[in-house]
């Protein structure tokens, strides 16, 4: 009978990962990167609905089938911290008012709608000063005043908006509204984002050309190394060449001594001469493999260096000064 390991839920998978992915530094940078992109995403308008998202950086919403010059009526709204939804026929005005709360901050909101020969309005203020109860008496006041005289005026919406500026401006006048402009900016999340990434990119930038220098460098100095290899490789070369005249010239004479040696002297040399030349076929097997290893090049230069001399003396000893010349390698 087999058994088999249940599967965990889907909402256990995601905790365990979020878990894990919490207990290093690393995981811990990429929450918070989520954390605040989320953030920005949210304060930025990204659950904003079309209303909302059009008064973020307008004073006017016209609802389609509204004919509203929407130019001419931002000209006549122009920086006063005042936005005017004008809906459809039917419309929730108060939920329409809760819709727009968050892109609306600091501001005066007339929700309205055409019904009948009227307009259906409905007022909020975003305004706060600190005092909940004064803040209170104000909203009111502001909320019921700032719609009053624009009925008669549902087939001219912009003579509608010129009299609730008139009202707006009676509003800040008595000091029910406070004065100022309406300021349109970026939220805070977006300074960050638009701070983060310029961060990101100068780091990045930085990175490469640091990087960059380095691997440079490095290659400099692996292209040093193999030009200084290849030079090493060469001059072993010269060298093992420059021996191999050296034992070509010798042989002329072991050919000639071996044919009949008559004394210790001429067995001397023959002796001397096959070690050596025992000696130089073992150098030989060893040359094969010594690509890229500078330091059996040195040793195998040595050794060449060392069975050169060794040539030297023996032509010198038994040929004479005519053939005891010792080619350069270098």
């Amino acid at each position: 009978m087999t058994t088999t390991t249940p599967t965990p839920p889907a909402r256990s998978r995601v905790r365990r990962f979020l878990a894990d992915l919490a207990g290093t530094p690393f995981g811990l940078a990429v929450l918070a990167c989520l954390a605040l992109a989320g953030w920005a995403l949210w304060s930025g308008g990204i659950l904003d609905t079309p209303m909302a998202r059009q008064v973020r950086n307008s004073s006017v919403y016209a609802a389609p089938g509204v004919e509203l010059d929407r130019t001419a009526a931002e000209r006549i709204i122009g920086n006063r911290r005042l936005v005017v939804l004008m809906t459809a026929p039917g419309t929730d005005l108060a939920a329409a008012c809760k819709e727009v709360r968050l892109a609306t901050k600091s501001t005066l909101v007339l929700a309205m709608s055409p019904d009948g020969d009227d307009w259906d309005t409905y007022g909020c203020a975003r305004f706060s000063s600190g005092d909940e109860t004064k803040d209170f008496g104000r909203a009111m006041v502001a909320e019921t005043t700032i719609g009053r005289g624009t009925d008669g005026f549902v087939d001219r919406p912009l003579e509608a908006l010129k009299v609730i500026v008139v009202n707006y401006d009676r509003l800040v006048k008595a000091g029910i509204v406070p004065d100022g402009a309406r300021t349109i900016s970026p939220s805070l999340p977006r300074f960050l984002l638009a701070g983060a990434a310029v961060l990101g990119v100068v780091a990045g930038a930085t990175t490469l050309y640091l990087g960059g220098r380095r691997a440079g460098r490095l290659a400099a100095v692996r292209r040093a190394r193999r030009d200084e290899r290849t030079d090493d490789r060469s001059a072993l070369s010269a060298a093992t060449a420059g021996l191999a005249q050296q034992l070509i010239d010798l042989d002329q004479t072991y050919a000639r001594i071996g044919r009949s040696p008559r004394s210790g002297r001429d067995h001397q040399f023959l002796d001397r001469y096959r070690t050596l030349t025992t000696e130089y076929v073992a150098l030989l097997d060893d040359l094969a493999p010594t690509a890229g290893d500078a330091a059996t090049v040195v040793r195998l230069r040595e050794r060449v260096d060392g069975l050169s001399r060794r040539a030297a003396e023996l032509a010198d000893r038994f040929t004479g000064p005519a053939t005891a010349r010792r080619p350069t390698a270098d």
